[in-house]
C-alpha cells in the first residue's frame, strides 16, 4: 500500500508495531562493489571513499522499518578532507611525539623498547576515540521517514571508559568482559537520538553472561584439553613434564627429517581443530547473542525495540561466506599465476619469481612496479568484493530481518533535529584502518 504525502509529512506510523523488510538483491550489489573496486584500483585507492558512499547507500535503501527504507546522504569530499585532516593530526603525533618518547626512553632506560611501548599505549585511546566518532558521523548522515539519527558530543569520554574497562577485563582474565560489553554500548546508546526522541539502554550487566556460555565452555574445554596433554597424560616422554620439555619436543619435531621424537599417541593434537572452533563460534555466539539481548532492552519514549537475531544462524553466514569468498579468491589467484606461467614461458616466470628476470621483458620499472602495484590491489579489492556479497550482505539481511519495532506509539510525537557537523568526517577511523567495514 502506498501513502500519499502532503505536504512533505512523514507517513502515518503503524498503531501495532512494525517489522523490518529487507529489498536487496546479492547479484546487484556484486556488480555495484566490482565496480566501485574498479575505480578504486583505477584511482590508485581515492575512489574508496565514494565506494563507501554508494554501499552504504545501497545498503541502507535495502534496510526498511515499516517498509520505509533508511537513507544514508554522507558525502565523499567529506571523508576524503577528513581523511586528509586526520592523516595531517596523526603524522604530527608520530612524527612529533614519537621522536620526544624516543628521546626520553634513550635518555632514562638506555633502550627504545619503553619509547615503542609508550607511543603503542598511546594509539589506543585515539582508536576508541575514531571508533565513536565514526559511528557519530555514520549516524548524523542517516536518516528514516525523513528524521535525521544523531550521536552526543562524547568521543573522549568513550575512550577513557574503553581504556579503564578493557584494564578490568584483562585484570580479571575476561570475567567481567560482559560488563565491558554493556557498559560501552549503554554509554553509545544513551547519547543516541531519532530525530528528539532519545534513546535509552535498560536492562543491567549480568544478563549477558548468558550470551558468554558457549565461549566460557570453549574456554574450559580447551584449558582440559591443555592441561591433559601437557601434564596429566602427557604427548612427550620425559619424566620430568615441564612446559620447557614440551617445548624442545617442538623443536626437535620441527628439526627432524623424520619427524619422530616419541610422543605418545600423537593424533591427539587433532583436538586442537575442534577446540579452536569451539573459541571461534563462541567468540561469534556472544558478538551477536549480546547484540540481541542488548537490542531487547534498548528503547525510547513510546518506542520498544525487540530482535529475534539467531547466533547459530550468524556463525554459519561466517564460516560459508568466508570459505565461499577465500575459495574463489585463491582460484582467482591460482589462475592468473597459470596464466602469467604460459604467457611468460616456465623459464621466464621461474627467473621471475628468483629475481633474475623482468617479467615484462622491456618495460620501465615504473611501469613494471605499476602493473605488479594494480594487481596487488586488485586482489584485496575483489577480497572485499566477495565479503560483501557472501559476508556482508546475508549478515545485514539477517539482523534486519530479525529485528522488530514491538511498540510505535511515540514515532508520532518525534520531531526533526539538527544537522550534526563534521570536520573530520571519519578520517581517524580511515587512517587508523578501521573505516573498511560498512
Amino acid at each position: 500500500m502506498t501513502t500519499n504525502l502532503t505536504d512533505g509529512a512523514p507517513p502515518p506510523v503503524p498503531e501495532h508495531g512494525m517489522d523490518v523488510w529487507f529489498v536487496g538483491n546479492r547479484s546487484a550489489l556484486f556488480w555495484l562493489a566490482l565496480k566501485a573496486g574498479f575505480w578504486t584500483v583505477l584511482t590508485l585507492g581515492f575512489y574508496r571513499f565514494w565506494m563507501k558512499t554508494r554501499l552504504r547507500r545501497w545498503y541502507w535503501s535495502a534496510i526498511r522499518p515499516g517498509g520505509h527504507p533508511l537513507e544514508y546522504v554522507g558525502d565523499p569530499w567529506e571523508k576524503l578532507l577528513g581523511f586528509f585532516i586526520a592523516v595531517v593530526i596523526l603524522t604530527f603525533y608520530i612524527g612529533i611525539v614519537n621522536l620526544l618518547l624516543m628521546f626520553v626512553s634513550f635518555s632514562f632506560f638506555q633502550n627504545s623498547f619503553v619509547g615503542y611501548f609508550t607511543s603503542a599505549i598511546g594509539v589506543i585511546p585515539v582508536w576508541f576515540y575514531a571508533q565513536y566518532r565514526a559511528r557519530r558521523y555514520v549516524l548524523g548522515r542517516t536518516r528514516w521517514r525523513g528524521v535525521r539519527f544523531g550521536l552526543e558530543k562524547g568521543a573522549w569520554g568513550y575512550a577513557w571508559r574503553a581504556l579503564v574497562h578493557w584494564l578490568l577485563t584483562i585484570c580479571t582474565a575476561g570475567l567481567l568482559w560482559p560488563r565491558m560489553t554493556f557498559y560501552l554500548d549503554k554509554y553509545k546508546t544513551d547519547r543516541t537520538f531519532f530525530g528528539s526522541a532519545k534513546m535509552l539502554q535498560g536492562g543491567r550487566w549480568p544478563m549477558l553472561y548468558r550470551a558468554a556460555w558457549p565461549f566460557m565452555v570453549a574456554i574450559l574445554c580447551s584449558t582440559a584439553l591443555i592441561v591433559t596433554l601437557v601434564w596429566l597424560d602427557p604427548l612427550f616422554s620425559r619424566e620430568d613434564g615441564s612446559w620447557s620439555a614440551f617445548f624442545e619436543d617442538i623443536d626437535t619435531l620441527i628439526d627432524s627429517e623424520t619427524f619422530d621424537v616419541g610422543w605418545e599417541r600423537p593424533f591427539r593434537l587433532l583436538l586442537l581443530i575442534p577446540a579452536l572452533l569451539g573459541l571461534i563460534y563462541g567468540a561469534v555466539h556472544y558478538r551477536f547473542a549480546s547484540k540481541r539481548i542488548l537490542a531487547n532492552h534498548k528503547h525510547a519514549v513510546g518506542v520498544q525495540m525487540s530482535s529475534k537475531l539467531n547466533s547459530l544462524r550468524v556463525s554459519m553466514i561466517y564460516v560459508l561466506g568466508t570459505t565461499i569468498a577465500y575459495f574463489i579468491l585463491i582460484g582467482g589467484v591460482v589462475g592468473i599465476v597459470l596464466l602469467a606461467f604460459v604467457l611468460l614461458g616456465p623459464d621466464t616466470f621461474i627467473q621471475a619469481q628468483l629475481g633474475a628476470s623482468n617479467p615484462f621483458g622491456d618495460w620501465p620499472r615504473w611501469v613494471s612496479l605499476g602493473v605488479l602495484g594494480a594487481l596487488y590491489l586488485s586482489v584485496f579489492l575483489f577480497w572485499g568484493v566477495l565479503h560483501n556479497a557472501f559476508v556482508t550482505f546475508p549478515l545485514m539481511r539477517h539482523m534486519a530481518v530479525t529485528l522488530r519495532l514491538e511498540n510505535t506509539a511515540g514515532l508520532s510525537q518525534v520531531s526533526q533535529r539538527a544537522r550534526d557537523e563534521f570536520a573530520e568526517a571519519e578520517g581517524f577511523a580511515e587512517a587508523l584502518d578501521l573505516g573498511a567495514a560498512i
